[in-house]
């Protein structure tokens, strides 16, 4: 998968396998994905249908940590006064 970005492109490799390769050898990917904690996906034809990813308990737990940390202004390019930097008191 690749992402084109304003400032370059990333890509994002996944381990893929085909249905018939994972009837065959299921047990061995779902160890690496445990211990790799990559996600795994399935294809078919050469297409991708399935995604296998770790399981998380809550998926909303990381988010939950970040509310109430983002600070908002009224007004971003308004110019910052001297009083206002905390570095030059």
């Amino acid at each position: 998968m690749t992402c084109k970005y304003d400032h370059g492109t990333m890509t994002i490799v996944m381990q893929t396998i085909s249905k018939s390769q994972l009837k065959s050898q299921l047990l061995e990917h779902l160890r690496r994905i445990e211990t790799q904690k990559e996600p795994l996906v399935i294809t078919h034809l050469g297409k991708p249908v399935l995604k296998i990813v770790l399981y998380q308990s809550d998926p909303d737990e990381g988010l939950a940590k970040l509310r109430g940390t983002v600070i908002s202004y009224k007004d971003p390019t308004e110019p910052v006064g001297l009083d206002d930097w905390e570095a030059l008191k």
